[in-house]
């Protein structure tokens, strides 16, 4: 299906997309400490903490030590523990090295003076070099096309969501174990590009252990799942408030561990992100 490149405006919902970007700002404790707040749900119950929103505090920490222009380009980090939204996340940064083209930081997630994640995120200078990508799936619909269609935009977690999704049906997955899906936020995120780096990271969390599940049959019945270890690859600079399709795909499965691999291109053909997560999945036999 030939792809429409027309970049339409997200739905305006300030207050969520503001809420959201709160849950960004890190408080500075020392020179490279930071306290990140964990606002708790309005059902009033502790819930563990969603493993983007930890990834991306932690990248976002890296990012607040970096006095050059240098840009995430890789990251690559393990869930230890169970992050809980009742308690602040203390996120302690390493400088390991500043160079003149990479610059490499490892950060530790704690709560209750135990790790519950640790990053390694490396930092690039924007340089010239060959050009190769992967293609856009044309066969997939764009967001209106499947809106036309009849599919749904969907709130993640319910209607204060800062993101519009729009699940694709699994007749576009091309008999294939895979889940895709159109996102961005809700509203305009301000011009940081390390900030929608951030973002991306929080995204790239989203529905890569319901692609392991697919691959089982299982996609409906979701058990046990957990974020083992989580790797994001930045290879050229997109906004988090315009349409991506994140096209995730599951390529193993063994000892109840399966491996995603996936990747977000914009909706004009760039390819933007590349991840891989090996997640815990433990069904209902």
């Amino acid at each position: 299906m030939e792809q429409d490149a027309q970049v339409t405006s997200p739905p305006t919902d300030r207050a969520s997309v503001d809420r959201f970007l709160s849950l960004l700002e890190l408080e500075r404790i020392d020179r490279d400490i930071f306290r990140a707040w964990n606002p708790a749900r309005d059902d009033g119950r502790r819930h563990n903490l969603f493993g983007g929103q930890v990834a991306a505090h932690a990248l976002r920490a890296a990012t607040m030590t970096i006095d050059v222009e240098h840009h995430p380009h890789s990251l690559h980090g393990y869930f230890l523990r169970p992050g809980k939204d009742d308690a602040p996340t203390i996120l302690r940064v390493d400088r390991i090295r500043d160079g003149r083209s990479f610059t490499t930081r490892t950060v530790v997630a704690l709560q209750d003076g135990e790790a519950i994640f640790s990053l390694t995120a490396s930092f690039h200078k924007d340089e010239p070099g060959g050009e190769f990508q992967t293609q856009l799936d044309t066969a997939v619909p764009t967001p209106d096309e499947l809106r036309a269609d009849g599919v749904e935009t969907h709130d993640w977690w319910g209607p204060a969501s800062p993101f519009e999704r729009i699940e694709v049906p699994s007749r576009y997955n091309g008999g294939r174990p895979r889940r895709l899906m159109w996102v961005r936020t809700r509203d305009r995120l301000p011009d940081d590009r390390a900030l929608h780096a951030c973002v991306l990271t929080y995204i790239s969390d989203m529905g890569v252990v319901g692609a392991v599940r697919a691959a089982l049959g299982r996609f409906e019945h979701h058990g046990m799942g957990a974020s083992l270890d989580h790797s994001v690859w930045f290879h050229r600079h997109a906004r988090a408030d315009e349409w991506l399709l994140f096209d995730v795909e599951s390529t193993s499965n063994a000892n109840s561990r399966g491996l995603g691999v996936g990747h977000m291109h914009t909706i004009d053909g760039t390819h933007a992100v590349s991840i891989a997560q090996e997640a815990l999945v433990r069904l209902p036999q």
